[in-house]
Formats: structure tokens, C-alpha cells, sequence
């Protein structure tokens, strides 16, 4: 067995994060690590490469046992991790950021002919001959900056390969690159590990997998012999028959109006949203989708055209005019627009309307306080109180953090981009099932989204965007995910 994890256990103070967990994975093999944010995924892994330092239990690499120090170790030992976050020097070449921290010199001087064989030789295991080794990083998309950081795997004769969450943020054709990359990889007889939320994605790229719910192993098996629905069910710990909520709601009269919305020359589109109603945009990476909600409220220009909430002069406005109008926004990226990572979940949730606690210029913290903790139980926001830093709460609970602040405007327009990118299927159903109680209450729903599972799951409309063109909103049992795809990619019309 090329890497045996048995009985491993970690605790941060009270908190129990790893309980007894066993892995294994063969030369060969793609495993599948799968489980809900806070299941111990990270943990386990951490453990793996030597960031920190199990309590109890076992590691062996190839029969020999293994106990890195720390990352550095772990790397000359042959344990390679990839990162949902690139972790590359974006202004240097490919060949230093492959040969970083791994410099071939002689008296103190650099062998630049033998590091550039070394690269050559490793990019071409890669078959990307877009990948020059002297280019900078930071011009290269982000699908080949993942292959980068193969590549300085690769130099370090990797024998396990970890990948997090690795095509979260690449397209679907640099998705199928990487997919192709790793079952190469894996046919030179390297063990991988691949993580995702994705169950279909973990199907298509792994043989095997592992489930680790609350700290502990849930289930493990082969992914062919093993159906859906058995694997959310040791995830979550209990049957989840509806992934996408059914809500019952009623669609009433039109509440926002695109009408001749441009976002670039000769895109000019229309839309509009009723009460009640929940509709989704589709299409590729670049269509506009995020431009148009962005646009919608305000952060970004647009060209003609105007954008009308029902109730309030037809004129396009700013953020702080379209929250007063009943407008939220949750942006794709929360990391860095979505959320203060650094401030309180209260502060998070309450900011962008601090006006309704305020009274004679003093904020009422009781009210205030209260609230936030209402809003954390109704979207079962996982935390030790209010007052706990946003920072340090998984993906799905940022998430709900971010769509509560929403909630908390009492906006009855959503603008939701990618609401559900990198959370687990758990997290998912919880945010589905809040997305149809507002349209249940009378609020209108937008949902830009890649996934279109997810489109087609909780959308009573979907419309397509292509180079910034909105292509007319249909009733979604008249699509099918093959129509959507070539409306996508302008093969028809």
C-alpha cells in the first residue's frame, strides 16, 4: 500500500476534529476524500503534509513510516499538495516557481542549463505546450497555473498527490485538461487524493472513495458499486431525499425590468423577474453573467438601457440606492467581496443596514445582536454566537452569513452569483431550501450559476448569456442541459 493513514485522531483544545480516522490509498489508485465543510478534510490532510501534528495514530509511505516535521519534509518525502488557493509567485517564470525552494547551484551559483532541462522535461510530461517555462505566471490562466503547481510536484518525484478542490475555479475544458493530467499521473503509479464537493466530478475522476463525517469515517467503497444517494446519506448522516427543496409558491407581478440593457456594444438584452419567482442565467465563464448582476446593482456601468424596480423611478442607481430599493447582492467571491473576514458574523450580517438599529445616532447592540442571532438560527448557521469572526467559519456557514446579510436588508430582489460554489451538498439543500422560502414570501430571485444541476434543480425560468447577451427566459422543463450548452457556446440560436 503506497499510503496507510490508520487510526488518527486531533483535538484543538475541546474540539474533537479528528476521532480514529483511517485512510489508504494504492499506487495507481485515485481516491475520492469526501464530506461537509467541517468533517475534517483539511485536518486529515494538514496531518498528511506535516503542517501539523496528529495526537494519536499512524502514518506509513511505501511500508516505511511517516512522520513529517513539517510541509518541507513532507514534500522531500514525496507528499505533494495542490491547494484550492494558487500558491505561485505570479511575477516569476514558470521555470523559478517550478524550481522554487528546489535550486540546483555550484558555489553559490545557480545551474540555470540543468534547471532548464528539469523543467523542460516535466512540462513535457504535462503536454501543455502552451506552457513556456519563461513566461510569468501571472500571464497564464488559472487552469495552467494548477498544472504549474503539478509541475513542482512532479520535480519533487511526488508519490502522493494531493489535490483540494481542484477545478473550483476553471472552466469546464481546463477541468477536463487537469481530469486527463491526473489519470496519467495516476497510470505512472502515483496515489492520489482528490477532494471535492462535487460528487459527479468525484465519479468521473476517481475509483475510490473515502467519507469522513463529524471527524470520523462513514463510509468507504468503490465509487461504481456505490449510488448517490448512499454517499450523501454518510455525509449528511441521514436520508437526504430532495437535494432541491420543492417549495410551494405562487409567481405574481413583475417586480424588476431590464429593458434594453447593454453591457458591451451590440448586446443589448431584457429581462424580467416576478415575484415568486426564481430564475437562473447560464452560460460560459466570460458570458456576463456576473457583469449583468453586478450591473443590476450598481457596482458596475451600464451602457444603455435601464434597470427598474417596481415601486421606484425607472433610472439606473448606485449600491446604497438599490439596497434602500430592496436589492441584495451576494458576490461569487466572498473571500475578499462578500464578506469581512476579519469582523464578527453580527457585523457581517447587520452593516450594509445598520440604520434600522440605530435611534438619535446610537446603536441599539442588544437589538442588533439579537437579530444576527436569529437570522444564524434560521439559515442554521453553525458558530459559538454572534460575536465569533467570520474568518473562521467553514465555506457553507460564510455562505449563509453572506445570504443572511441579505435577509436582513429585507430584500425582495436576490442577485445570487454562484450562491453555492465550493460548499457541501449539506449546506446546499439548507441554501435551496432558503432560496424557495423567499420566493414562497413574495421575493424574486436571480441566480447566475455554472452548475447547472443546480439551475435546472431550483429554477422555474432559465435564461442563457452568451458574450453578454441575454437570450429570452424559458420555462425550465422546456430545456435540457445539452440546449443550454449550445445556446452557450452559440451553436445555435
Amino acid at each position: 500500500m503506497r499510503l496507510e493513514m490508520r487510526d488518527v485522531s486531533k483535538s484543538f483544545g475541546p474540539t474533537r476534529a479528528l476521532e480514529g480516522v483511517s485512510l489508504a490509498v494504492d499506487g495507481g489508485e485515485i481516491r475520492a476524500l469526501i464530506g461537509e465543510n467541517g468533517a475534517g478534510k483539511s485536518t486529515l490532510m494538514k496531518i498528511l503534509s506535516g503542517a501539523i501534528r496528529p495526537d494519536t495514530g499512524t502514518i506509513t509511505l511505501d511500508g516505511e513510516p511517516f512522520a513529517p516535521s513539517g510541509p518541507r519534509q513532507a514534500r522531500d518525502r514525496g507528499v505533494a499538495m495542490i491547494y484550492q488557493e494558487i500558491a505561485l509567485a505570479p511575477d516569476l517564470t514558470v521555470e523559478a516557481n517550478i524550481m522554487l525552494g528546489r535550486e540546483l547551484s555550484t558555489y553559490g551559483l545557480v545551474r540555470g542549463r540543468a534547471h532548464r532541462r528539469i523543467v523542460r522535461e516535466t512540462l513535457e510530461l504535462l503536454d501543455h505546450p502552451d506552457i513556456h517555462p519563461a513566461i510569468k505566471v501571472r500571464s497564464l490562466s488559472i487552469g495552467a497555473q494548477q498544472l504549474v503547481e503539478i509541475a513542482r510536484a512532479l520535480t519533487a518525484n511526488a508519490r502522493v498527490l494531493v489535490l483540494d478542490e481542484p477545478t473550483s475555479s476553471l472552466t469546464g475544458r481546463d477541468a477536463e485538461r487537469l481530469f486527463q493530467l491526473v489519470e496519467r499521473l495516476r497510470d505512472r503509479g502515483m496515489a492520489i487524493v482528490y477532494i471535492s464537493h462535487f460528487l459527479e466530478e468525484s465519479r468521473r475522476i476517481a475509483q475510490t472513495f473515502t467519507v469522513l463525517r463529524d471527524g470520523k469515517n462513514a463510509a468507504d467503497g468503490l465509487l461504481a458499486q456505490t449510488s448517490e444517494e448512499a454517499i450523501i446519506a454518510a455525509m449528511v448522516g441521514r436520508d437526504l431525499n430532495e437535494l432541491f427543496p420543492q417549495v410551494p409558491r405562487t409567481i405574481g407581478e413583475p417586480i424588476l425590468d431590464l429593458r434594453d440593457v447593454a453591457l458591451h456594444p451590440e448586446s443589448q438584452s431584457g429581462l424580467v423577474l416576478h415575484r415568486g419567482e426564481v430564475v437562473g442565467l447560464a452560460g460560459l465563464v466570460g458570458a456576463g453573467r456576473t457583469s449583468l448582476l453586478r450591473a443590476i446593482y450598481g457596482l458596475d456601468p451600464v451602457r444603455t438601457g435601464v434597470v427598474r424596480v417596481a415601486g421606484y423611478p425607472a433610472r439606473n442607481a448606485g449600491p446604497a440606492e438599490r439596497i434602500r430599493q430592496g436589492v441584495g447582492f451576494a458576490s461569487e467571491d466572498r473571500k475578499t467581496e462578500g464578506l469581512a473576514l476579519s469582523r464578527s458574523i453580527e457585523d457581517n450580517i447587520t452593516l450594509s443596514a445598520l440604520d434600522r438599529h440605530s435611534q438619535r445616532g446610537f446603536l441599539r447592540l442588544g437589538q442588533r445582536r439579537a437579530e444576527a442571532a436569529e437570522l444564524m438560527r434560521k439559515l442554521a448557521v453553525k458558530a459559538r454566537g454572534p460575536r465569533e469572526r467570520v474568518g473562521n467559519l467553514s465555506g457553507g456557514n460564510q455562505q449563509k452569513v453572506a445570504l443572511a446579510r441579505l435577509l436582513h436588508q429585507h430584500a425582495h430582489v436576490f442577485l445570487l452569483d454562484e450562491p453555492t460554489r465550493g460548499i457541501d451538498v449539506g449546506s446546499k439543500a439548507e441554501i435551496y431550501r432558503m432560496i424557495g422560502e423567499q420566493a414562497a414570501q413574495g421575493a424574486a430571485i436571480l441566480i447566475a450559476s455554472s452548475y447547472l444541476p443546480e439551475l435546472f434543480g431550483v429554477c422555474d425560468r432559465i435564461a442563457v448569456m452568451s458574450r453578454g447577451r441575454i437570450f429570452p427566459a424559458r420555462p425550465t422543463h422546456e430545456w435540457t442541459e445539452h440546449k443550454v450548452m449550445e445556446l452557450a457556446t452559440q451553436l445555435s440560436s
